[in-house]
């Protein structure tokens, strides 16, 4: 085997070895698939109708600072149920819905979870571009 070879060979195999270690796994995609779905559910619930914003006026700097520390809290004890933290969720989230067929597959195992995910706004929980901030 000349030099050539060895160096294709490893190169293939870590090619291919890094294929499958970013692979999300079955686990961490039921966890996270959850929790989307959980925050989606519950941020529209928050700014359903305006009411967060009291008469479709854009709250003041005082106001948005009590809004975001009520999500924040709320996010927090929305994901303490699936053993995750917030850090967390927004570090690792991208990476485990980056898997689509994983997360397609699961929710082709639970047809009320689909449903209930595809209900969710599309351009708010990063499934429908670049826009929203991706819960």
């Amino acid at each position: 085997m000349n030099l050539w070879s060895r160096v294709i060979i490893i190169f293939l195999g870590g090619f291919l070895s890094s294929g499958i270690v970013s692979a999300a796994e079955p686990a961490d995609v039921e966890k996270f698939v959850n929790a989307r779905i959980e925050i989606g559910e519950m941020m529209t619930n928050y700014f359903k109708g305006g009411a967060g914003y009291g008469d479709g006026q854009r709250p003041s700097a005082e106001r948005m600072n009590e809004m975001r520390a009520d999500i924040n809290s709320k996010l927090t004890a929305v994901l303490a149920k699936h053993d995750l933290t917030l850090d967390d969720y927004r570090t690792r989230s991208a990476d485990v819905f980056a898997d689509d067929a994983a997360v397609k597959q699961y929710l082709g195992e639970h047809p009320d979870l689909k449903q209930r995910y595809d209900a969710l706004p599309l351009d708010r929980m990063g499934r429908g571009g670049s826009t929203g901030r991706g819960y």
